[in-house]
């Protein structure tokens, strides 16, 4: 007896393939998850719970500084903090979030089915919960956790006790999933592009993602040898930072910073492709100078490889290396400063409202730009000498990657969240959440700089009198900063991810571009399991 068949020429009451196309449910769909989807809301929550564990840190170390004196922590404990709290910041936090953005957004924007190695999507990510979970536990090892600060500089780590070797195991892992993760978003990017998708035709995030992969596998290699070389020197006999043998303790930092200067724009590049998507919707107009926006991303990651030393002026380095490293940092403030011109060309005679995600836009870009303006403060040498390890430098980086990155996040997540969820979130509560994040952020770290010009050195667990008000004063912006993001989480992420409000339509925003916006409202389980046909622009799908 013959089948029927159906217009795609399956047999017609053949259902047994159906279970592939709807989403599994339960425990199952989370832990075996091969969805992009699924992967990126994974990465995202779990960066969250970073962020609050590293936030706990945060407001531990401002409550011992509240006032002059130890109050509630030891200075070696003080010390676990300040460094536990860059490590699960940087590599917890700021990174993983972006790489939820990055399997979220890639396969919607270029018009993918997926990303490029499903199975190892999985895998990179289930790699973060034992590493996290070690540099977490590390504060209940024998001698508590590392105290190296999070450069982990020797001699300082070769002292420590067995939780350094935890945070240099759990630092491997995590650098593994970087790696594995950035391969997948490379290979997805130039292979599984849209048909008439050229790369001058892709959205800027994904271009700053393909830039910010490739960064990532240059340097995560140069970290992994600085800390495998630490490992040996504790346990091997070798001497490669210890003096006592012919070693040199301020290799490790040229070897650190080598890594550790393309990092800082790794966590800002997938920003400023973010913020590149939402002023130009808020605006209603298109991106000014979209190739150069290109460019300047290119030039950026390029020039983040020969600035590495300016984290070292005091090391006794000869005059002519301060001088090459302050001239090639001062010249990566030019596509820097690009970037921005091209932000407010944009948004210069449009159509502006002001929704959420173009307050933390707007926003990102006045703290960011201070933040900027502070770095380049930073690149003389001379000044440099002066206020290096002193809060000048805590104020510079928090504002360029709290409010840099962090403030991106939270621009891309009401950007893009009816897409995720379907629902539109509280416009009230966004806009509570971002000024109560913006002034607060502000009394954080505006005084730091006060505090670092007068001479009050970080990581230090007490001070003299005459810096008690403006610490004072951080510890309390601090505390408020914090509670914004508690409340964040609770009425603006839990009741979006529940479905509570107004359904949103495919394109919410009226004036946004971009393949994503072409699919309903939440995105469906599986989209573009058939390559798009695009318009001239590739921005909108035909037919």
């Amino acid at each position: 007896m013959s089948a029927v068949l159906d217009s795609h020429g399956h047999a017609v009451g053949d259902h047994g393939h159906d279970d592939h196309h709807g989403a599994p449910h339960g425990w199952r769909r989370w832990v075996y998850a091969t969805n992009h989807k699924d992967i990126g809301t994974l990465y995202m929550l779990f960066a969250f719970t970073m962020l609050m564990i590293g936030g706990v840190l945060a407001l531990l170390i401002r409550a011992e500084l509240f006032q002059p004196g130890l109050q509630l922590v030891n200075p070696e404990l003080f010390n676990q903090l300040t460094t536990m709290h860059g490590l699960i910041m940087v590599f917890g936090a700021i990174m993983p979030a972006f790489v939820g953005f990055a399997n979220w957004m890639i396969p919607l924007q270029i018009g993918a089915s997926d990303m490029a190695f499903a199975r190892m999507n999985n895998f990179s990510f289930w790699l973060m919960i034992p590493a996290a979970a070690m540099l977490a536990g590390s504060f209940f090892m024998p001698g508590g956790a590392p105290a190296a600060g999070w450069t982990l500089y020797a001699p300082l780590t070769l002292q420590m006790g067995p939780s350094m070797d935890a945070g240099i195991f759990a630092m491997h892992i995590l650098g593994a999933s970087s790696i594995m993760g950035s391969i997948n978003i490379i290979v997805t990017i130039l292979n599984m592009r849209a048909p008439g998708m050229t790369l001058m035709k892709m959205p800027m995030f994904v271009w700053t993602w393909l830039i910010t992969a490739y960064l990532l596998i240059a340097v995560m290699p140069v970290l992994a040898g600085a800390i495998t070389m630490t490992l040996t020197d504790r346990h091997f006999g070798t001497t490669f930072f210890n003096p006592a043998g012919g070693g040199d303790p301020v290799m490790y930092q040229h070897i650190f910073w080598f890594f550790g200067h393309p990092e800082v724009y790794i966590m800002i590049l997938p920003a400023f492709g973010i913020i590149s998507h939402i002023v130009p919707a808020f605006a209603r107009k298109k991106l000014f100078g979209y190739a150069s926006m290109v460019y300047a991303t290119s030039s950026i990651a390029i020039l983040s490889f020969i600035v590495w030393a300016h984290h070292m002026y005091a090391t006794g380095m000869p005059v002519t290396g301060k001088l090459f490293f302050m001239y090639a940092t001062m010249l990566i403030s030019v596509p820097t400063g690009v970037k921005v011109f091209n932000w407010i060309a944009t948004m210069w005679k449009g159509s502006m409202t002001f929704e959420t995600p173009m307050l933390f836009a707007v926003g990102f870009i006045f703290v960011f730009t201070m933040g900027g303006f502070t770095g380049l403060i930073l690149s003389m040498a001379p000044i440099d000498t002066q206020v290096q390890d002193t809060y000048y430098v805590v104020a510079h980086f928090h504002y360029v990657l709290v409010a840099g990155s962090l403030f991106a996040m939270f621009a891309g997540f009401y950007y893009w969240c009816p897409k995720w969820t379907g629902v539109m979130y509280n416009e009230t509560r966004g806009k509570i959440h971002f000024w109560w994040t913006l002034i607060s952020f502000n009394v954080t770290f505006f005084p730091m700089h006060f505090l670092g010009l007068a001479g009050m050195p970080r990581r230090y667990a007490d001070y003299p009198m005459q810096f008690a008000d403006f610490n004072a004063l951080a510890s309390v912006g601090a505390f408020f900063f914090g509670f914004a993001q508690v409340y964040f989480f609770l009425f603006v992420v839990v009741p979006a991810m529940r479905g509570n409000g107004v359904k949103a339509s495919a394109k919410p925003w009226e004036a946004a571009e971009g393949l994503e916006w072409e699919v309903p409202s939440p995105a469906p389980f599986h989209t573009f399991e058939n390559p798009p046909k695009l318009d001239a622009t590739a921005t909108r799908v035909i037919g």
